[in-house]
């Protein structure tokens, strides 16, 4: 059985401590760090490559919007040793939910969520899969809907996506199955899901005929 191993950033340390237990309970879940901000996750993500952060958004110094950033987009030279983001705080509010988005964190969850879910949301977003509370997920259907109705050529959308998503849309859109993006893009076909379960998450599109159809009518790629 494979051991998927978590650092938790949350400058509160009984919640870290309830958070460790709840996951160090699952046989297939190791919890081999804790930071209390961002820069101290940062540190611990070079030191024990875990394969998921949990991140709370608000922390002293280094926030979990910027950790975040830093941990996605200045992420080592093998795509594959990134570790991917799960986000876990108290809020909802737009500023928090699209700013962890746009960082380029694979889900978003609640703390007030049943503890049963936090696991599932840790084995789903370390698979390659996108994360959003059922909570927020509304809020976010509604202002993608939004964005797209204010411009029909569904460039808003398009802004959410970092470069190596964009680049992995293009290729996408000129047919390359996962197999072909892994060979191309030197990435492993779970680093290439990922990176398609993101996009998926911040456009709103429901598959990746979706996605095709979105990057030609942006623009981004002409027939």
């Amino acid at each position: 059985m494979s051991v998927i191993r978590v650092v938790l950033a949350d400058d509160q340390p009984m919640v870290r401590q309830g958070i460790a237990m709840l996951l160090g309970a699952e046989p297939d879940i190791e919890v081999v760090g804790e930071a209390q901000d961002g820069a101290e996750a940062i540190a611990m993500v070079e030191k024990h490559r875990p394969d998921l952060v949990v991140m709370d958004v608000r922390m002293p110094g280094m926030d979990g919007i910027e950790a975040t950033h830093k941990l996605i987009r200045e992420s080592p030279d093998n795509p594959d040793q990134m570790a991917k983001v799960l986000v876990l705080t108290t809020f909802d509010e737009d500023a928090a939910l699209y700013g962890t988005l746009r960082a380029g964190a694979s889900g978003y969850m609640l703390k007030h969520a049943a503890p049963s879910e936090l696991a599932n949301a840790v084995r789903r977003v370390a698979g390659g899969d996108a994360w959003i509370d059922p909570a927020v997920a509304p809020k976010v259907l509604d202002t993608l809907r939004e964005m797209a109705s204010d411009n029909p050529e569904g460039r808003p959308s398009l802004e959410m996506l970092t470069p190596r998503e964009l680049d992995v849309l293009t290729e996408l859109a000129d047919g390359a199955t996962n197999a072909d993006l892994s060979r191309r893009m030197v990435l492993s076909e779970a680093t290439v899901k990922t990176h398609i379960s993101r996009m998926l998450m911040k456009t709103g599109c429901h598959d990746r005929a979706q996605l095709v159809a979105l990057a030609y009518r942006s623009g981004l790629v002409t027939p």
